[in-house]
C-alpha cells in the first residue's frame, strides 16, 4: 500500500476571525446589516405580491412584522409601503 498523505488539522482562520480587532468587527457588522436589508427587500416584494393576489390578511401580518423588525431590531424609521395603506387592507 502507498503511504497516505496526512494533513495537519490545524485550524485555519478565516479572514473574518483574523480581523476581530480594529475595523474587522465593523466590516462584519456591515455585512450582517446589508444581509438584513436585502432580506427586508425580499419581504417587501413578497408583501406586494401577496397584496396583488388579494391575500391581504397575510400581507398585513407580514407588513406588521416588517415594521417591527425595522423599528425595533434595526433602529430605522418605518417606511410605509404603498400596499400597507389601501382600501383593501
Amino acid at each position: 500500500m502507498a503511504p497516505s498523505k496526512t494533513r495537519s488539522r490545524s485550524s485555519k482562520r478565516s479572514s473574518s476571525s483574523k480581523r476581530r480587532n480594529g475595523s474587522g468587527s465593523s466590516d462584519e457588522a456591515d455585512r450582517y446589516r446589508q444581509a438584513a436589508e436585502d432580506a427586508l427587500q425580499q419581504l417587501d416584494w413578497t408583501i406586494g405580491y401577496l397584496h396583488g393576489i388579494k391575500k391581504t390578511e397575510i400581507s398585513k401580518a407580514l407588513a406588521k412584522n416588517r415594521s417591527y423588525i425595522r423599528r425595533n431590531l434595526m433602529g430605522e424609521a418605518e417606511e410605509p409601503m404603498p400596499a400597507q395603506q389601501t382600501d383593501e387592507t
